[in-house]
């Protein structure tokens, strides 16, 4: 396997990782069942609907 040629300074790892946060910040969206915020292209974890079907039930805590 190959190894690091150099040494990788720390303002460089943390843009990279800065990025990664961003795109799943900006992905962010509102449930139009519940109103409820939840990640885009995924089941709303307050009501467990997807695309306007109920595919999860979900139980109150």
């Amino acid at each position: 396997m190959a190894s690091p040629k150099h040494k990788k300074s720390k303002m460089r790892k943390r843009q990279r990782v800065a990025q990664l946060e961003k795109a799943i910040i900006a992905s962010v969206e509102t449930c139009p069942a519940c109103g409820g915020v939840k990640q885009a292209h995924h089941v709303c974890p307050n009501c467990g609907t997807y695309n306007g079907l109920k595919v999860l039930s979900v139980s109150a805590k």
